[in-house]
């Protein structure tokens, strides 16, 4: 098949499911992606879709085509990711993924990194998401928990995200202090709002108190942080979060099982670029001199 261009709009048919959505995806005239189909199945001498009024559906053919290009596809952005990612110097797009809660503690490093290296322009995004290094999503993965053990990356220790379960003075002058766990019958609670949450210090808190005493679940640490400081419960914040706050209180002392490990993840492409060495050394200084 020496005809990329077409099996790349029937690709974006089968995943649109109309002309019109496959062109826009592609900004091209529908005619042209209607030239490219017919073209495509006298090629093959099958038909790849069944046209109704509501759009195109794949035939069996169509979605034996649909496979191969979407690998296709797949490869081309992983590649490119890789290229992108493969400069000569310490420039361009630097992105850093990790947990939102050690936002608190990587903003700074990466700002100092780009003061540093004024060439850079630095992408950090957070969230529960595993962005998938293979495809050139990110260039350095921070992880939390057991150690990462997908094919192709190169993971390496960076620091301990420690925590403490805390009440705030606005909750303290309502409530009080439980004095140790068997008084958390008579107290409320701040959580992640997903039961199934990896982390192990909300797994603790799960098995600890009832769900009825969680009065208050969020999604993201930043918000799960500012319900904490404003009083609505006792919770868990890092301890780089506790930094920024004066009138918080350790409702009992930290256990050993609330810490989670974290890990700097490359992808084996780009690990060894400049980009990625100078960012990891970085990190791992910022590290050892707040250990």
């Amino acid at each position: 098949m020496d005809n990329w261009d077409e099996i790349r709009t029937a690709y974006q048919v089968a995943r649109a499911g109309t002309v019109s959505g496959a062109a826009a995806a592609m900004g091209v005239h529908h005619a042209t992606v209607i030239r490219h189909i017919d073209a495509l199945e006298t090629r093959l001498g099958v038909k790849l879709f069944q046209r109704h009024a509501r759009g195109y559906t794949t035939t069996e053919a169509g979605l034996d085509l649909l496979q191969v290009a979407q690998a296709t596809d797949d490869q081309f952005t992983q590649l490119a990711g890789r290229i992108k990612g493969q400069g000569a110097g310490v420039s361009g797009d630097l992105v850093v993924t990790s947990l939102g809660a050690l936002s608190r503690f990587v903003t700074p490093v990466l700002v100092n990194f780009q003061n540093t290296n004024p060439d850079i322009r630095v992408r950090y995004l957070t969230g529960d998401r595993l962005f998938r290094l293979e495809y050139g999503e990110a260039h350095v993965a921070i992880r939390a928990g057991k150690m990462p053990d997908q094919p192709d990356n190169v993971v390496q220790p960076f620091m301990d995200m420690r925590v403490k379960l805390v009440a705030s003075d606005a909750y303290v002058a309502k409530h009080g202090l439980p004095g140790g766990e068997a008084g958390f019958v008579n107290h409320w609670f701040v959580s992640h709002d997903s039961a199934t949450s990896r982390a192990p210090f909300n797994q603790w808190l799960r098995t600890a108190v009832g769900e009825d005493r969680i009065v208050f679940r969020a999604t993201e640490t930043r918000n799960i942080a500012d319900a904490v400081v404003a009083g609505a419960g006792i919770g868990f914040l890092s301890e780089f979060e506790m930094q920024c706050h004066d009138g918080l209180h350790e409702v009992i002392p930290s256990r050993d099982d609330w810490t989670a490990p974290l890990w700097l993840v490359t992808h084996v492409d780009l690990h060894r670029t400049p980009k990625v060495q100078a960012a990891l050394a970085h990190l791992k200084s910022a590290a050892v001199a707040h250990a």
